[in-house]
């Protein structure tokens, strides 16, 4: 067990208007080579669909410590001190140009998820993937730091 230190956003990567689901992310991520990564666990807690709906997909008891049971595979390196969260898209239709193609449905999920975990844990750093040290990633294609202000934490 290892003391939080990051809630990490995450996109799908996936083109805009295009919903995946959590059954998707278990294939990509889970399913043996070629198909898939071969993973034993997904790479996110949550997923932040297109309706705004939020699906849990990996069990958490929501303190201030990875349990074993709790590590993803969001981000090698950071997995075993970060809670990972992906909203579906990040891609522009064409499937290559990273976007910011969050709705106004995901936009709200992420707000109100992003506060309340800012309020049980005010010290942990909250960033996006391409914020970590040697991430060369455009993901999760918005700034976090500044929508983070837009919406008033930190």
């Amino acid at each position: 067990m290892a003391q939080l230190r990051y809630l990490v956003i995450h996109c799908t990567a996936t083109p805009e208007g295009r919903e995946v689901t959590g059954a998707d992310i278990r294939h990509w991520h889970c399913d043996p080579k070629p198909k898939g990564n071969g993973w034993r666990q997904v790479g996110y807690t949550d997923i932040f669909h297109l309706n705004g709906g939020v699906e849990r997909l990996v069990a958490n008891n929501e303190d201030a410590n990875v349990d074993p049971w709790e590590i993803t595979n969001g981000a090698a390196g950071y997995n075993s001190v970060s809670r990972h969260v992906v909203y579906v898209g990040g891609l522009a239709k064409d499937g290559k140009t990273p976007k910011d193609t969050r709705t106004l449905e995901q936009r709200k999920a992420m707000e109100r998820y992003v506060k309340s975990f800012h309020r049980k844990f005010p010290d942990i750093p909250i960033i996006g993937h391409r914020d970590l040290p040697g991430v060369t990633k455009a993901c999760p294609s918005f700034d976090v730091a500044q929508w983070l202000r837009e919406i008033g934490v930190k």
